[in-house]
């Protein structure tokens, strides 16, 4: 059995999964770029077979478009998808925010204060992105997670995908990058008192804003 066939009781095709899915949201890959899977099998150290299984699942997930006959391609970027992933965010993300805090409890507030504490410490360092990236994940992710619905926090999880192709692209603007920061506090605050107007009203503008930044993806 291979390195990457186990590895933690992970499947092969559950790594390469995984690790392609990465690096499709953290643009390692060009924008429309073709995927040669003899490269693909050299760069990740995969055998064929769990490699096809993944870009399969990427395809279906939509981070890869499957061409007939012609393997697989890099979804272009096009202001019109963005700004529908970003519309699709705003509404169901302000709906499982709603959700979560009616349902939410004690636990998870100490859940919230915990993640919201993480990211502020990785806001503090710049140097720590990769970390920062992970963070602000699972801050989102918190934030709605006692929602009630898989389905609803499956369909966040993929618009998060697909928004963060755009929004790692684009150029840094550290004064928007500051606001975002302080919103995630004020979106603790809110939460917990259970404000559920005003966290929707501000989970709404904290995704618009993100837009705007996400824009800058699009060279001028």
């Amino acid at each position: 059995m291979g390195i990457f066939e186990r590895k933690g009781g992970v499947t092969a095709s559950s790594w390469i999964y995984d690790t392609l899915r990465q690096d499709l949201v953290n643009g390692r890959f060009t924008a429309g770029e073709k995927l040669a899977i003899s490269a693909l099998k050299e760069r990740y150290g995969v055998g064929l077979s769990p490699l096809r299984e993944a870009l399969n699942r990427l395809a279906a997930y939509g981070l890869l478009i499957q061409e007939n006959q012609r393997g697989f391609r890099v979804p272009r970027l096009a202001r019109e998808e963005l700004g529908d992933i970003a519309d699709m965010r705003r509404e169901l993300e302000g709906m499982a925010l709603e959700r979560a805090i009616q349902r939410g409890d004690a636990e998870w507030e100490s859940e919230l204060l915990a993640a919201a504490h993480r990211l502020k410490r990785a806001d503090e360092s710049p140097e720590m992105e990769e970390e920062w990236e992970r963070l602000h994940l699972r801050f989102h992710r918190t934030l709605v997670a006692p929602c009630g619905s898989t389905w609803l926090l499956r369909f966040i999880e993929q618009l998060h995908d697909q928004f963060d192709r755009y929004r790692r692209l684009a150029p840094g603007n550290p004064e928007v990058r500051r606001l975002l920061d302080a919103q995630h506090g004020e979106l603790v605050e809110l939460a917990l008192a259970r404000n559920v107007q005003g966290a929707r009203e501000l989970m709404d503008d904290h995704i618009k804003r993100s837009y705007e930044v996400a824009l800058g993806s699009f060279a001028p």
